[in-house]
């Protein structure tokens, strides 16, 4: 009598479990079988890669995972953890930290796509004695991980590095987005000597994002400031933050100044602007990996018409707008646009669109059953004038009346730039 006493919760506890099981490996099978088959197989920068031998099955990193339950990142499948959807990672890092038998390694690229990145150590100095990285320039784009790399810097330039002598400074921080801002507050709260320099407004790439984009999920911790315990939060709402953190601190920024040049001298570096000269012992770049936005070389692309990203859609609303490109920006321009009321076209190279991630291709598919987007697959722009674009698809010639034309076909990333610093620049296919 006394074993079936305990007998049956056991049995009750151990079919639950197994129930549980049975339902997240479901899930995981199907989540992975559906980015197969929809070709989104490629991460998009830092991703867990997943030791079959070591991994238990614990389901740790899948319950860290940062994006559940919005988005299946990892699963289980066969008893084991796999990363199921690549192109829903976005590098929290939370399910190496978690995994108990240290069975995860984060990773840039792929053995199919490689990402290219600058050569840089541990404390984040480039193979340039005195130059630094921080942020998404060195692979890290998600915001609380590129605000935690910029402090980091600071902490190692600090520690490491020889002070400025005279008038030169500690250190020249160039870029003001996540990683440039914590940077810079990072510099303030040690009292360095210190300038930041930004070549347009304080957030960088946040920025330039569309009107009304979460782009923070997860809390970060900025020097001085503290805690910002935020989640699922706008744009808007962030740069707000960051702006009442400005003034709340008197930080100094030198916003649209664009940085034309870094030269040694002496036993420092000279910085040089479009506005003039600056020198300091070290320097940290913490700018964007879009660099120069990737054009598409056709005629009539000159005209002011034509942009390369979306700021607020609701400019656009009522006219007739063309979004070019398959990645996650043009959708998400081309999703919001139809939302906003414009009469807005998507046009792709591809037949699909494997780069974006789940949300904002059913944000398309929605806009397209409501009539409120065109989708042009397998077309390409050969031409823009004044009132209309020239479209080839499938070898069929199509001319559409247009007042805007928008191009998120990608950046190139500041590699020229970056060699004529001196900085190494190596291609990641899977590696750390």
């Amino acid at each position: 009598m006394e074993y079936i006493v305990y007998t049956i919760p056991l049995a009750l506890c151990l079919g639950w479990y197994m129930v549980r099981r049975h339902r997240l490996t479901s899930v995981s099978v199907s989540t992975r079988d559906e980015s197969n088959e929809a070709g989104l197989t490629e991460p998009a920068s830092l991703h867990p890669i997943v030791d079959q031998a070591k991994c238990i099955g614990c389901g740790s990193c899948i319950k860290a995972c940062p994006e559940m339950p919005h988005h299946t990142v990892l699963g289980l499948i066969k008893g084991k953890a796999d990363l199921v959807s690549p192109t829903e990672c976005i590098g929290h890092g939370a399910c190496r930290t978690a995994c108990p038998v240290d069975a995860i390694t984060l990773v840039f690229g792929s053995a199919k796509r490689g990402i290219d990145l600058p050569r840089v150590t541990p404390w984040f100095e480039t193979n340039v004695p005195g130059v630094f990285v921080a942020g998404e320039l060195g692979g890290m784009g998600l915001i609380r991980n590129a605000v935690e790399q910029g402090r980091q810097a600071v902490d190692q330039i600090a520690a490491r590095r020889p002070r400025g002598k005279g008038e030169q400074l500690d250190v020249i921080i160039i870029g003001a987005g996540p990683a440039g801002f914590s940077a810079s507050l990072a510099a303030l709260e040690k009292k360095l000597r210190f300038a930041t320099v930004e070549q347009e407004s304080l957030g960088g790439c946040v920025f330039q994002y569309p009107r009304g984009k979460i782009v923070m999920t997860q809390p970060a911790i900025l020097p001085i400031v503290g805690k910002v315990n935020m989640t699922l939060t706008t744009k808007e709402q962030l740069l707000e933050f960051w702006l009442d953190a400005q003034r709340r601190t008197g930080l100094e920024i030198r916003c649209n100044e664009r940085v034309e040049a870094i030269e040694r001298a002496g036993d420092g570096f000279l910085v040089r602007t479009a506005k003039g000269e600056l020198r300091a012992a070290t320097v940290l770049l913490s700018v964007g990996r879009r660099g120069t936005p990737r054009k598409l070389g056709v005629p009539g692309e000159d005209l002011s018409k034509v942009v390369y990203r979306l700021i607020d859609p609701a400019q656009y609303t009522g006219r007739r707008v063309l979004v070019v490109g398959g990645g996650d920006s043009a959708l998400e321009a081309a999703a919001s646009l139809a939302e906003a009321g414009a009469s807005a076209a998507l046009s792709y190279r591809g037949d699909a669109f494997q780069r974006a991630k789940t949300r904002n291709r059913e944000r398309v598919k929605a806009a397209v059953s409501g009539g409120q987007l065109q989708v042009l697959l397998k077309s390409e722009v050969k031409a823009i004038t004044d009132e209309r674009v020239a479209i080839v698809q499938n070898g069929r010639g199509i001319h559409l009346p247009n007042d805007a034309v928008i191009v998120n076909a990608g950046g190139i990333l500041p590699t020229e730039f970056l060699k004529s610093v001196g900085i190494q620049v190596e291609t990641k296919w899977g590696t750390i």
